[in-house]
């Protein structure tokens, strides 16, 4: 009886575990369905028309772009010299130096000529305080404030921001990343395609700087990374952002806006409270928050996705920083999840119950956990004697091709659409990225997952955390 118990327990375990795989197998093929259907429909939709001539007039809307620095000292200038040169009247560059302990202030004051001005702050403050607010009195220079206030973290930091700000739009950057001179163009023109709805949030596509030429704050050349790690960063990049994230703009379901490049309606930012402190993940956090709040009150609204090329970042080169990053990125998913875990197949909530909730459930949360635990659970039945080995290689050599063509194809679409890497090498370097991910990069994303899960589950805070930059290319 016993044995019989056994086997039926066995067998339980291997319908799971397919039914699993091939529910993932048909949700991937129907987000690049859903990408494809929507990257042509935005092509066709911007094949005509020309708005620079309107947005770049001064009756545009007002926009802040408020870019948190933590000793940024070895780019600072760079990324403020590229923020100034956007090809936008209306809008405003706030720089909030979080309490840096190198040059970042310092840097700044000198490069920009900037002088401490008098302002009035609300004395109800509910942030960490500010130090000093400073300009420039030079014309060339007038975009640009920078606030000075004690550490906070990055939440706070932006929070500082939107309350100081008095525009209608606030785009939240990391200080590193490079926007291209059009990007404010696209930003606004997705504010304002809408009629039937408020669009409360645009979010976009981040690309891979390292490797790339730098000069006076411009993207001069891209290239290709030099470095492995920030290849496979590179792929997964494409894949969710190209693939996956355009999908869930198709159907108006995104549930989050990378931290490094969104832009909100202030008004309803600042009506859920700005960024939760609380959170290490507050980018997906704050999308959550502006979702609900539109819910509840029952007004029609959306969330824009632009999937041109505007936003250019550094992402970790070294393996340490890279697993305290996704260490921090499971730990904030967790965060957020548990927070709003009363929308979880919850029809009020439309689309974002029963669909991107239980995505982000199962997938970005549960599965990571599964493929962890599964990996040593296949081990023991190896190692009793029960693993049944032809379903074993039948199912892991399926998912291993399935992975390897959903890359491919996120590849060559990429090519298709954007063609931001036009060497031949470069294509088929990726495309040898996507053979080896599953077994050299996959296995590490997986482990600093399910490192964050157990730090969440016992309670040990290690907050955000640090990267060093390695600094851009420079153009010689």
């Amino acid at each position: 009886m016993d044995s019989e118990v056994f086997n039926i327990i066995l067998e339980y375990i291997n319908i799971v575990f397919f039914v699993f795989t091939i529910v993932l197998f048909v949700m991937f093929i129907f987000m690049g369905y859903l990408s494809t259907r929507n990257s042509l429909h935005y092509r066709n939709k911007n094949s005509f028309g020309d708005l620079s001539k309107i947005m770049a007039s001064p009756l545009a809307p007002s926009i802040t772009i408020i870019a948190p620095a933590y000793n940024e000292g070895m780019t600072i200038v760079e990324n403020i010299r590229s923020l100034m040169s956007l090809r936008y009247v209306n809008y405003e560059v706030m720089v909030v130096n979080d309490g840096s302990e190198d040059d970042t202030l310092e840097k700044m004051i000198n490069a920009y000529d900037l002088v401490r001005i008098e302002q009035e702050i609300d004395p109800n403050w509910g942030h960490k305080p500010i130090r000093g607010i400073y300009k420039s009195p030079h014309k060339a220079f007038s975009k640009l404030t920078v606030i000075d206030k004690e550490n906070g973290g990055k939440s706070d930091a932006l929070n500082t921001g939107m309350a100081l700000s008095t525009n209608k739009y606030v785009g939240c950057i990391d200080v590193d990343c490079l926007l291209l001179p059009d990007a404010l163009l696209h930003v606004v023109k997705s504010f304002f395609q809408r009629s039937e709805k408020r669009v409360i949030a645009v979010g976009g596509v981040i690309r891979v700087a390292n490797s790339c030429v730098i000069s006076g704050g411009q993207l001069e050349e891209i290239r290709l990374p030099e470095n492995w790690l920030a290849r496979f960063q590179l792929l997964e990049y494409t894949r969710s952002f190209i693939l996956g994230r355009m999908a869930w703009g198709r159907i108006d379901s995104l549930l989050i806006i990378s931290g490094a490049f969104g832009f909100f309606d202030r008004e309803i930012a600042l009506a859920v409270g700005g960024y939760d402190t609380n959170t290490v993940g507050e980018d997906m956090e704050i999308v959550f928050k502006m979702r609900r709040f539109m819910h509840e009150q029952k007004l029609p609204y959306t969330v824009e996705y632009i999937p041109d090329s505007l936003c250019w970042t550094e992402v970790p080169e070294d393996l340490g920083i890279f697993v305290n990053q996704r260490d921090r990125w499971a730990r904030g998913n967790l965060e957020t999840l548990f927070k709003h875990k009363d929308m979880f197949f919850n029809s009020k909530f439309g689309r974002l119950g029963l669909l991107s909730y239980p995505y982000w459930f199962f997938y970005e949360w549960l599965a990571p956990l599964l493929e962890f635990f599964g990996f040593f659970t296949v081990i023991l039945f190896f190692y009793l004697g029960i693993l049944k080995l032809d379903f074993f290689i039948a199912i892991t050599a399926t998912v291993y091709m399935f992975s390897i063509m959903f890359s491919f194809y996120a590849i060559l679409w990429d090519v298709y659409s954007y063609n931001e890497y036009k060497r031949t090498k470069d294509i088929l370097i990726l495309m040898l990225c996507a053979i080896i991910e599953p077994i050299l990069f996959h296995p590490i994303v997986i482990w600093s997952s399910v490192r964050g899960n157990l730090k969440k589950l016992f309670r040990i805070n290690s907050g955000w955390g640090s990267q060093v930059r390695k600094g851009f290319a420079k153009a010689t």
